[in-house]
């Protein structure tokens, strides 16, 4: 049995510092993705794609310790946040919010793999989130980032320092994106651990 560790290999990208903001260029990998909107503390729909997307995550994980001898620990879930009016995004009015959640593959996953699983959790708990998935490349190239450890809620001064290192060094562009390290169900607020990343011209 071969085992992966993808945030080891990755550590630049998932393991940064909660101290500095720095610089990385983020390839193309392989996601899950479920796109939204809404308020992620209410909405229906964004706890039925979070749970679609470790749903079929962990079916392409067991599939591929079953045919490829291959085994990981599945990646952690990732945002992508925005809003057509950006003051309302960041006046804190969740309803108006639109999101990506999306969850890294390995690169052993297949298109066909993908579909299998999605075909099989179907199958087994008819979730709703299901119908949005879709199995996407996704590439950032140069961003900036930082480890928040907190709260959401306190998560304000940790974006703010990132936007103010993008401002003096280059200028923002695309998605602010989010990494959720930290198991919430389980985890004291004060030590959940949030990349924060913002892309950069």
């Amino acid at each position: 049995m071969d085992k992966i560790d993808l945030k080891g290999e990755l550590k630049t990208l998932y393991r940064p510092s909660a101290k500095v903001v720095v610089e990385v260029d983020v390839p193309a990998f392989n996601f899950l993705m479920v796109d939204g909107n809404g308020n992620p503390n209410t909405s229906e729909k964004y706890k039925e794609a979070v749970e679609a997307l470790y749903s079929v995550s962990y079916t392409i994980k067991f599939a591929l310790k079953r045919e490829k001898a291959l085994d990981y620990v599945v990646m952690p879930l990732e945002g992508l946040w925005w809003a057509d009016d950006l003051t309302s995004f960041n006046r804190d009015e969740k309803d108006n919010w639109k999101w990506t959640m999306m969850i890294m593959q390995p690169p052993e996953a297949s298109k066909q793999m993908v579909q299998s699983a999605i075909t099989s959790v179907q199958d087994k708990k008819r979730l709703l989130g299901l119908k949005g998935i879709r199995f996407e490349q996704f590439k950032e190239g140069r961003c900036a980032q930082i480890m928040h450890i907190g709260p959401f809620s306190a998560e304000g001064p940790t974006i703010q320092r990132v936007h103010d290192y993008i401002s003096s060094h280059s200028a923002l562009r695309g998605k602010h994106h989010e990494i959720y390290l930290s198991d919430i169900r389980k985890a004291a607020p004060e030590k959940w651990k949030t990349i924060i990343r913002q892309p950069m011209e």
